[in-house]
């Protein structure tokens, strides 16, 4: 049989980009030809047989669920009676490059056949189908999305007869037709898909006002995450997964950060399992996000690319205990009859060989990366350095907005401006790493992904945890926390059945939350130190909100790292030095560290 060729979507432009850009989906939704293409588009995708290859069913179902071949990858001579998940691997991120990129190229077909049908200005709309890309949802500038994804029923769009229609919103659900056989409970019992459910049963509805209190308590949290993801880690096994990485960072992996979105997303739905996240429409605004975020970090650390590393145990077709690396299959997204895409052939800051750009590199020279570098580091201090610069002695930025984020970067360095800053002893320019008054405080957590049985969240407070587990996120305690993405069905799925024993790891920035509770006019581990040994704790959630006990989770460590931070001349980020190991902070409590020194 033939195979289905992933391409990425095909035609139109964005003046001076290399391909037509994806847009942040605030922006998105206010472009009435782009978001009228993009919500009937999806609709022709649900509306097809969950069997057909392209429906939406079969797309969302090679993340997870139901453990079958697509297009034929594997299926005369599969490795593993599973899935094709790529997740804990250093294949995280360039797996779902063209995952993105075969969904965004089904909506691109099916968006320029709607607007063939328009008997309005028919031109206008063939031009914006041909444009029109996935859009991202940029969760590190404002973990909220607009109204248009997690609240409205019905939105108002253009129809092809010229006319503004009230139709059923796409982003909000995806109602199965019918649920498939292989979801097991509580999937098995929800006719759609649900974020926050309010119950097991079939009465489930979403609990809207429970995700956006969630999410907008994450903000600090997931914005610094990123900030540090982009700035500080160098390395391809610190950069790609949520396994312990290369042993030099202090900061959280890309997966780590994107485990986080998903389980603060799904609360119990289906964005809060690998096994059936796939279903849920958000699940491509925030991938498109995790690519973003990939493309910016690669024109940050250019010739970093996916390493040697193993399989562990397989996949669908990569079998157990085998080497992978940047040549290895990205199944099941083929690039030609018999051959599949590989992370060598994905590489790229703008990857022009799938259809599409981010505004972030409009009007620059890709092949000067000295360039690109620079103005990239200028772009990701103005979108996400503002809680940094709270509590670090910054320099005064240049004014650097990316080409789409003008409003969005001055807003940013406005906000940042007015907030109270630390009184630190500022760095001066002759400032080594041995010198620097600054000290950048951390918990670093590791914890066996499968302990719990189910994703779940260790969430970390400054001060009393609240007695009653829903007070948990909102409290002025809570800090932040790390996440844990993790199958519920995990003898379903090769990739995830031979981990029981995976260890993951990620990180909780501290400063910001010790400045706002302590007020403390520095950070030196000697006012720092006894004040965390008082402070710090921790609980264990599940993504439901069930509390765990922490007896019942053996494998986790809490431990404190302090690392301190200077800002050399010619330098665009704070470079850290070694970190220091506080084991003292946790060590004697359930879940702190096994070290007395």
């Amino acid at each position: 049989m033939s195979h289905f060729i992933v391409t990425g979507p095909v035609g139109g432009q964005t003046e001076v980009a290399p391909a037509p850009n994806r847009l942040e989906i605030n922006d998105f939704v206010k472009n009435e030809e782009f978001f009228s293409l993009y919500v009937q588009a999806l609709d022709v995708m649900y509306g097809l047989k969950q069997e057909e290859l392209i429906s939406f069913f079969q797309i969302g179902g090679i993340h997870g669920l139901p453990y079958v071949a697509w297009s034929d990858a594997g299926a005369d001579d599969p490795a593993e009676p599973a899935g094709y998940c790529t997740h804990g691997s250093v294949l995280f991120p360039t797996w779902h490059r063209p995952y993105v990129a075969l969904y965004e190229q089904i909506m691109h077909k099916y968006a320029g056949e709607i607007a063939d049908k328009y008997t309005v200005d028919k031109p206008r709309w063939q031009k914006a189908a041909a444009d029109l890309r996935q859009p991202f949802w940029d969760w590190a500038k404002n973990t909220l999305p607009p109204p248009e994804v997690i609240s409205l029923d019905k939105v108002t769009i253009t129809t092809p007869d010229g006319q503004r229609t009230k139709v059923d919103n796409p982003l909000r659900r995806y109602r199965f037709h019918p649920i498939d056989p292989s979801f097991p409970e509580p999937y098995s019992n929800w006719s759609a898909t649900l974020r926050h459910p309010t119950s097991d049963g079939s009465d489930a509805k979403d609990n809207v006002q429970d995700l956006t209190t969630t999410l907008k308590a994450d903000q600090s949290d997931i914005t610094t995450k990123t900030y540090n993801l982009l700035t500080r880690v160098h390395t391809w096994p610190a950069f790609s997964n949520h396994t312990p990485g290369d042993g030099g960072s202090s900061s959280n992996s890309l997966e780590a950060i994107h485990d986080h979105i998903h389980d603060s997303v799904g609360g119990g739905g289906q964005m809060g399992d690998p096994a059936v996240a796939g279903f849920d429409p958000i699940f491509f605004l925030h991938h498109c996000q995790v690519d973003r975020l990939l493309a910016l970090w690669s024109a940050l650390n250019p010739g970093v690319w996916v390493n040697s590393s193993s399989s562990e145990d397989g996949t669908y077709t990569i079998p157990p205990n085998s080497t992978i690396d940047q040549t290895t299959a990205l199944t099941p997204f083929w690039n030609t009859q018999s051959t599949f895409w590989t992370s060598f052939q994905s590489a790229g800051v703008s990857p022009n060989q799938f259809g599409y750009s981010y505004p972030e590199f409009n009007g620059l020279n890709l092949q000067d990366q000295k360039a690109v570098k620079e103005h990239i580091a200028e772009v990701v201090n103005e979108l996400y350095g503002h809680r940094m610069r709270k509590t670090f002695p910054f320099p005064e930025l240049k004014a650097a907005a990316g080409p789409d984020h003008g409003s969005n970067t001055a807003s940013s360095t406005n906000t940042a401006a007015a907030e109270p800053t630390l009184n630190v002893e500022a760095v001066a320019p002759e400032s080594s790493l041995t010198t620097t008054k600054y000290w950048d405080w951390t918990a670093r957590i590791h914890v066996k992904k499968y302990e719990v049985g189910g994703s779940f969240s260790v969430l970390l407070f400054l001060g009393a945890i609240p007695e009653n587990p829903a007070d948990w996120r909102t409290s002025p305690n809570y800090v932040g926390g790390h996440h844990a993405f993790v199958n519920s069905t995990p003898q379903r799925c090769a990739n995830c059945r031979g981990q029981g024993d995976l260890v993951i790891e990620g990180f909780v920035h501290l400063n910001e939350a010790i400045a706002e509770h302590a007020h403390f006019d520095t950070f030196d581990p000697a006012v720092v130190g006894p004040y965390l040994t008082r402070e710090l704790h921790w609980g264990v959630m599940k993504v439901n909100g069930t509390v765990v006990p922490l007896q019942d989770v053996p494998s986790l460590e809490v431990v404190v790292l302090s690392t301190p931070l200077a800002l050399p001349p010619g330098e665009p980020f704070p470079v850290p030095g070694t970190p220091v190991h506080h084991h003292d902070i946790t060590h004697g409590r359930p879940g702190g560290s096994r070290h007395t020194h």
